[in-house]
């Protein structure tokens, strides 16, 4: 396969792909109609890689910049690709135009991919000549430092390329896993909706703080959940198993699942009592150098679990 990809925007989600693509060895060429938007991408992108160098996850930094060209014409960004990553705004006819025009102008055997979050590719792909080549890639922001992604075809979509996804974003240092079919919010955001909900009833109910129910997840449930998922969690927590587990702890999750948090959680009025709770919103420059925070404690985290060996 031919390693180049065309990265289509160039906002948070795009330029993470961009470092992914160019650390795994593969040429990048880097599109947005926004001149400013693709300087400021180039800036974080040779920023963030240096960064990433000095906790090890990058072994030439100075090549995977290299990599990495940047263009506001679209065809030159698609012409001679194998893959195509988009990542335009969750807008269905955004969707629906960006990919009649990737599909019309990328190369036949390209896999066209969308990072979207919580659109089917069924809802912008059923009228193309290719559709059987498009699929969601959908990642977890930012994809250069959370591994996994979320690959969900649409009915049409061909096997070949589902298999195929699954070895490019594999080789490129990600983690795949298979939607089976197509479902609203795919995997990962069904179950942090989940946990969402209930946190927000929680908070805006007044059982708990803000910081105590952030406390829960981070130094609690979170520390697991960093190594282990819930399933293989639970299978520790009861001497039989799975199935143990169910029958020593059932009848709670069933009288919970019950009583669901109500859909007004989400609410304005909802949304507020968490709010106030919370505090007012931190100022931009707080808020930026929070996530600059966030990533480099993502960076350790990474560069640990890297060190660790899988053996049980």
């Amino acid at each position: 396969m031919n390693k180049t990809v065309a990265v289509i925007g160039a906002g948070l989600i795009g330029r993470a792909w961009a470092m992914v693509f160019a650390r795994g060895g593969w040429r990048v060429r880097l599109h947005d109609r926004d001149d400013a938007q693709l300087s400021a991408a180039r800036a974080f992108i040779e920023t963030s890689l240096a960064e990433q160098a000095g906790y090890g996850l990058v072994a030439d930094c100075a090549g995977a910049v290299a990599r990495i060209d940047s263009t506001r014409v679209l065809a030159e960004a698609l012409s001679g690709v194998s893959w195509v990553q988009e990542n335009l705004p969750e807008v269905v006819d955004v969707k629906r135009e960006a990919f009649a025009a990737l599909d019309r102008l990328a190369p036949p055997d390209a896999v066209l991919a969308s990072s979207t979050s919580a659109i089917p590719a069924s809802q912008f792909t059923e009228a193309l000549a290719g559709r059987a080549r498009c699929l969601v890639a959908h990642p977890v922001n930012p994809p250069h430092l959370v591994p996994v992604v979320e690959l969900c075809g649409a009915p049409w979509t061909s096997p070949v390329v589902i298999e195929d996804a699954k070895r490019v974003y594999t080789e490129v240092g990600q983690v795949p896993i298979v939607v089976r079919r197509e479902i609203d919010g795919f995997i990962l955001n069904r179950l942090q909706g989940a946990l969402l909900s209930e946190a927000m009833r929680l908070v805006a109910e007044g059982y708990v703080s803000p910081d105590d129910l952030d406390k829960t997840v981070r130094d609690g449930l979170g520390l697991r959940w960093s190594f282990m998922g819930p399933l293989a969690t639970i299978e520790l927590n009861a001497p039989g198993g799975v199935e143990d587990y169910c029958a020593r702890y059932g009848g709670f999750y069933r009288r919970l699942a019950a009583t669901p948090p109500a859909p007004a959680v989400w609410d304005a009025e909802g949304a507020s009592r968490v709010a106030a709770a919370r505090g007012p919103p931190a100022p931009s420059n707080v808020v930026d150098a929070r996530m600059r925070w966030r990533d480099r404690r993502l960076m350790a985290l990474l560069r640990h679990k890297l060190d660790q060996s899988d053996s049980k």
